[in-house]
């Protein structure tokens, strides 16, 4: 039992779980704002928003970061959750269930309908990549998009009338990205998830070392098109009515830009970008009116520019290196005088290049070279004075 405990606690990593103590971190402080009343009611429903935009960029990335296939068509796939996730809602609500029953049955058939969409999707990404993926993705987003508007089932243009939440929704949003994460990251982590950055690198060399490449992108797409329904059942609590004009193309492009701002492959960075471009949205539409809220479509410009510039051009590489995570951490620990486990060999728990884990032929106290001298008889045997040396 000591040696079990002693593995997990070797291979321990915290920064494996630093998403996790982020979005854990902020649920509780928010739920005690909430029960304390000192959360507004506007605030919760920013809250909200922040949570299914986390779900939308999380889910995008593992598309276009990891799998490395160009997707504009999200918006689509969470059109498709939303409408008939909250129509399934909207009947549940006329029986005698528990509203969040209702609603955790909601994101479970939006997620599956959008998972469906999503293979269907995913199939023509087995011959298609780059700009001919994004334009397919493209049209699904506003084939389905013009469908619903015009389905009667879901009010044609009016959009579909929803039951609100009310403010303790961004609870359930934030438990959706608690367990997105769970799922994602142990994706990522796991050899599946090895598969997927080896068909981003290289999908030739991937299929010459046996990776199913077919198998691999369909599940992406499926997995990220459920996530992307259960954030539109969310959105559909969020707001109503739920109208086909909210799933624009360019609400795809305001998710990859969130997915581009945290970097590419880069979980905790869509966390943040989605929650700040979201705030950032919020005070635009919160300031702006009539034609001036164009302006936040400016912004968005402006963001992606200058992310991409920063992040590519080389004379700007002294400075990423000066304000990047790593460099403020060894800054920290010189200040306090501490040391990365790397500058501490003894330290280092859970390595396993270690000479005691290594099976070698020749102990390491062994001689590993011996200095020969002439026999009498014209052969060579060792020098006894390198042999009396090596003692």
């Amino acid at each position: 039992m000591a040696g079990y405990f002693k593995s997990i606690r070797d291979g321990f990593k915290l920064r494996n779980f630093t998403n996790y103590i982020l979005i854990a971190a902020a649920l509780i402080l928010f739920l005690i704002l909430e029960l304390t009343g000192v959360l507004r009611r506007s605030h919760a429903n920013l809250l909200a928003q922040v949570g299914f935009s986390i779900i939308l960029a999380v889910s995008l990335n593992l598309v276009v970061g990891f799998l490395g296939e160009l997707s504009l068509g999200h918006a689509g796939f969470m059109c498709a959750g939303a409408y008939i996730g909250c129509f399934v809602a909207n009947q549940l609500h006329k029986t005698s269930l528990p509203p969040l029953v209702t609603l955790i049955v909601a994101m479970a058939v939006g997620g599956i309908v959008a998972a469906l969409f999503g293979f269907v999707v995913g199939l023509p990404a087995l011959r298609l990549k780059g700009d001919y993926l994004a334009i397919v993705t493209l049209a699904f987003g506003e084939i389905v998009r013009n469908i619903c508007k015009n389905l009667p089932w879901f009010g044609g243009a009016m959009g579909l009338p929803t039951e609100q939440y009310g403010t303790h929704l961004f609870i359930v949003a934030f438990a959706v990205v608690l367990l997105m994460l769970i799922l994602t990251q142990n994706l990522i982590h796991s050899k599946h998830g090895r598969a997927i950055t080896a068909i981003r690198d290289n999908e030739i060399a991937a299929r010459a070392m046996g990776i199913n490449v077919v198998f691999y992108k369909l599940f992406v797409f499926v997995f990220t098109a459920f996530f992307a329904g259960v954030a539109g059942v969310i959105y559909g609590y969020y707001t109503t009515p739920v109208i086909y004009s909210s799933f624009t193309f360019n609400y795809s492009i305001e998710i990859l830009v969130m997915v581009v701002l945290g970097g590419m492959g880069n979980i905790t960075g869509s966390i943040l970008s989605a929650s700040l471009i979201t705030v950032v949205n919020f005070v635009l539409q919160s300031n702006l009116s009539g034609d001036q809220a164009a302006i936040k479509y400016l912004v968005y410009a402006l963001i992606l520019m200058v992310t991409i510039l920063f992040n590519n051009a080389p004379a700007f590489r002294p400075i990423k290196e000066k304000i990047g995570l790593q460099a403020i951490l060894s800054r920290v620990r010189k200040k306090f005088g501490l040391k990365h486990p790397s500058e501490n060999p003894e330290e280092i728990v859970d390595d396993s290049a270690k000479w005691h884990r290594i099976p070698t032929k020749i102990k390491m106290d062994s001689i590993l070279s011996t200095d020969l001298k002439p026999a009498d008889d014209g052969t060579l045997e060792p020098d006894p004075r390198q042999e009396d040396k090596h003692e």
